[in-house]
């Protein structure tokens, strides 16, 4: 029998498992608040593509993961799935922290800081993957950002060394219907019909967002086995469109649940992503069973660990899996009386409530506070960021 070396007392406190942020963009936390009431592509073309190419580097992406990890781990979040520049970075302060994190191998058809072509991307990527190959906090995805960055040829090539590396292929699509337009109007099919030709259509496959899926779709994704991440407050805020949630689940597709970067959403705080997922969610299928709090609990845990492949690891208190697990306090009024404790945890909690967080055993939030990152000097860099940004903008 194994002896606890610490015991540690939560009463009137729901014990679950960590939560899965199964899509989002770390470092982006450093641009929260900076477009906002923008529709997709022009929040991209005209304001965070530019911002990005003017900002991005090691010391930004260390910064803003940082801060991320720190907002994530406060609010119950043991593990995530990220798509971003320099993604060793991430993947490094991820570890250090002691979070997991699925670190995406970006590749887009535009030059950056980080890579000036597809083969630069892929073999920088592939040099992560190969760097963090035995980190037990680390895994790995090839991360095309979306049909419409990448070009059909890189995609192919991505599905083989996928394949190759048996990793996942986490995507934007099917994200607004000017991107659908757009493909059938440049390639005479919708994205997806395009992505099944290539072979991406597959248990590998990690789709976010989704939002303009017919019922042709929803079944051929459901038979190809494939992943979908549900982002309901990114998706509103930029009106991206409402996804059907309740035929997915019907069609007995595995989706999970993400924030999108701070840039669109405008935090990392799984417990409203959960609200929100469930009451859109009910709200689109016009059925008030629809979408329950248990399925959205599930959908932020052991979902979002399938959909990065490590549901046989964590996002469920098993024995033999790992502890990753978060202390929720029920005791503040706006909780109580509790009735239910997971409809109380979809429907009335807040991130704000964790008092502790712990991944693989160890305790990185404790009572509130964190204990692998520095808070006060997050947020002078932080600030530091917006000063300089805010000085440059008036600059110009």
């Amino acid at each position: 029998q194994i002896q606890a070396d610490q015991t540690v007392d939560r009463e009137q406190h729901a014990l679950i498992p960590g939560l899965i942020n199964a899509h989002g963009h770390s470092p982006m936390t450093l641009m929260r608040g900076l477009a906002d009431d923008l529709p997709l592509m022009e929040w991209l073309d005209q304001h965070i593509w530019p911002a990005e190419a003017r900002w991005v580097g090691e010391e930004y992406v260390q910064d803003g993961s940082q801060l991320a990890v720190a907002e994530m781990l406060a609010g119950g979040t043991t593990a995530f799935n990220d798509m971003y520049f320099f993604p060793e970075i991430t993947a490094r302060v991820s570890s250090a922290a002691g979070i997991r994190c699925c670190a995406g191998m970006i590749v887009i058809d535009f030059p950056s800081a980080w890579a000036g072509n597809s083969e630069d991307y892929i073999a920088k990527g592939i040099a992560m993957h190969d760097q963090f190959r035995n980190d037990p906090l680390v895994t790995t995805a090839f991360a095309p950002h979306a049909p419409y960055s990448v070009s059909r040829p890189v995609l192919e090539r991505v599905r083989t060394l996928a394949d190759e590396l048996d990793v996942p292929v986490h995507i934007h699509l099917h994200e607004t219907e000017h991107e659908i337009s757009e493909h059938v109007a440049k390639h005479g099919m919708r994205p997806l019909a395009d992505l099944s030709q290539i072979g991406l259509l597959s248990p590998s496959l990690v789709a976010v967002h989704m939002t303009q899926m017919n019922d042709n779709e929803i079944e051929t994704f459901a038979e190809s086995g494939g992943h979908i991440v549900h982002c309901p407050e990114s998706n509103m805020k930029l009106a991206s469109g409402f996804a059907r949630v309740a035929d997915w689940l019907s069609a007995g597709i595995n989706v999970g649940l993400g924030t999108d970067g701070a840039a669109s959403n405008n935090d990392l705080d799984m417990f409203s992503e959960m609200r929100s997922a469930a009451m859109l969610g009910k709200a689109v299928a016009a059925d008030a069973s629809a979408v329950p709090a248990a399925a959205t609990l599930r959908m932020a845990t052991l979902n979002g660990a399938a959909c990065l492949g490590l549901q046989a690891e964590t996002g469920s208190l098993e024995v033999g899996k790992a502890a990753d697990i978060v202390a929720i306090s029920l005791a503040d009024a706006r909780c109580q009386p509790v009735y239910h404790p997971i409809s109380q945890l979809v429907y009335t909690c807040s991130a704000d409530q964790v008092t502790d967080t712990w991944v693989n055993a160890r305790h990185l939030y404790s009572s509130g506070q964190l204990t692998t990152l520095n808070v006060t000097d997050l947020v002078t860099r932080a600030q530091s960021w917006a000063d300089r940004i805010n000085a440059a903008d008036s600059a110009d």
